[in-house]
């Protein structure tokens, strides 16, 4: 039996091919990584990095409604705290402020039943808010933004005005909370 030879030439081509893959491999998890150098994550960077904490102003309101400046200043309080870095504080040692007046509040009949009676009714609502920095510079793009919401109740289904206001007073923390995002 004759004993197997080394081929010195096919070591060398199995060790250069070897060596060229891994180069390959290397080269193209470099460049894939260089191309998300400037991705970030988390939500910290899409607010300003200047500003670190905000105290937000109990909302005023124009309606004849009880508390819907109450509860939509604590929504909007929530969804900071949530969904931005962004501390809550004291006004004595905020960087920023949040301030809002809601400005209509009007409901009105959409459908009607063969007796006149309500069957579907609308909650449209304005609300003016703006964010400004201890000396009142405007933080966001525009110096306020008026947020228009609306909800439809259907009473007979069992939904009421309370409901209809909630689904408002939450879509509108959220608009105010996109509006603080900085501009790509």
């Amino acid at each position: 039996m004759k004993a197997p030879q080394n081929n010195i030439y096919s070591d060398r081509t199995g060790i250069a091919a070897r060596r060229m893959l891994l180069g390959l491999v290397i080269a193209v998890t470099v460049f894939s990584f260089a191309g998300c150098a400037s991705y970030h994550l988390g939500n910290q960077y899409l607010y300003r990095s200047d500003i670190r904490t905000v105290h937000v102003m109990i909302f005023e309101s124009d309606s004849a409604r009880r508390y819907l400046g109450q509860r939509l200043t604590e929504a909007v309080i929530k969804d900071i705290e949530l969904n931005t870095p962004l501390v809550i504080t004291d006004p004595q040692i905020a960087d920023s402020f949040v301030r809002g007046r809601i400005i209509a509040d009007n409901k009105r009949a959409v459908a009607e039943n063969l007796y006149d009676e309500p069957r579907t009714l609308r909650v449209d609502w304005r609300v003016e808010v703006d964010w400004v920095d201890r000396a009142g510079v405007p933080l966001m793009q525009l110096q306020s933004i008026i947020i228009s919401r609306d909800a439809e109740f259907i009473p007979e289904a069992g939904q009421s005005m309370a409901t209809a206001q909630q689904r408002i007073i939450e879509q509108a923390a959220r608009d105010l909370i996109s509006q603080m995002q900085t501009p790509w």
